[in-house]
């Protein structure tokens, strides 16, 4: 995208494509939700299937606990996310209509509540007897200030939770398959290692994406998600080898 801009165009329309195209604020989106399920299905099935390759040696039963771990992974993390959801909606509405309850029941004390939020802001004097007064004046801008000020809680519903659940879900999937698929086409010797070795570099890819789209560095973001996901899954690893099933004559 070309940064040179007209001579002739006015200032305000400059400063508002700069706002709106150029570096446009990130609207909430899934990311946190794709690296929680992507990573920790990634993480766990790749520990699962090194633990059950060190203890078998049978390409077979690794694909049978990598699949059977990928759904059951799927599903649970899913649940999880759509259950944590709504605890969050409840939690925020019940806080809600608490602060209603306040404002009606012990209105100075929360006045005072939102006097010290904007004092801790700076403003003072008469423009802080306005900012109070214009907040107060009006219940339902009142008990949002203080959700947001005071709880620093943010309203939900269960459209967000299945969202929530879906997106989890199917990237748990995804991220799982990706440690399987060499055991499907290659011994099972170098299967581990192309798999330590694919799931190091998706782990590298989406810490370092991650940082380019929020803040951080890309290539420590990635160098340490990788490090943190191999180095989990190495536990299953060195457990499978403690249960080593013996050599058959």
């Amino acid at each position: 995208m070309s940064l040179v801009t007209d001579p002739h165009e006015h200032p305000h329309q400059r400063e508002l494509d700069h706002h709106t195209r150029l570096d446009p604020h990130h609207r909430h989106s899934a990311l946190a939700d794709v690296i929680l399920g992507g990573q920790d299905g990634l993480v766990n099935v790749l520990g699962v299937i090194l633990g059950v390759a060190a203890a078998s040696g049978d390409t077979r039963l690794v694909l049978a606990a990598g699949m059977a771990a990928t759904f059951a992974e799927s599903v649970s993390m899913g649940a999880v996310a759509y259950t944590s959801t709504i605890a969050e909606s409840d939690l925020y509405l019940s806080e809600r209509e608490r602060e209603y309850r306040h404002i009606h029941t012990v209105p100075q004390v929360e006045r005072s509540e939102i006097r010290e939020i904007f004092e801790a802001k700076g403003f003072q004097g008469e423009l802080l007897d306005r900012i109070v007064e214009t907040i107060t004046d009006n219940p339902h801008v009142w008990v949002d200030q203080m959700m947001a000020e005071e709880h620093r809680l943010a309203p939900s519903s269960r459209r967000d939770a299945r969202r929530a659940a879906l997106v989890v879900g199917v990237s748990a999937i995804v991220g799982s398959l990706i440690p399987i698929i060499p055991f499907v086409f290659l011994p099972l010797g170098p299967s581990m290692i192309m798999a330590l070795v694919l799931a190091a570099l998706t782990l590298f890819a989406v810490g370092a994406y991650k940082a380019r789209v929020t803040v951080g560095q890309p290539g420590r973001s990635g160098l340490e998600m990788a490090v943190i996901g191999i180095l989990s899954a190495l536990v299953g690893y060195v457990v499978g080898l403690l249960f080593r099933a013996p050599a058959t004559p």
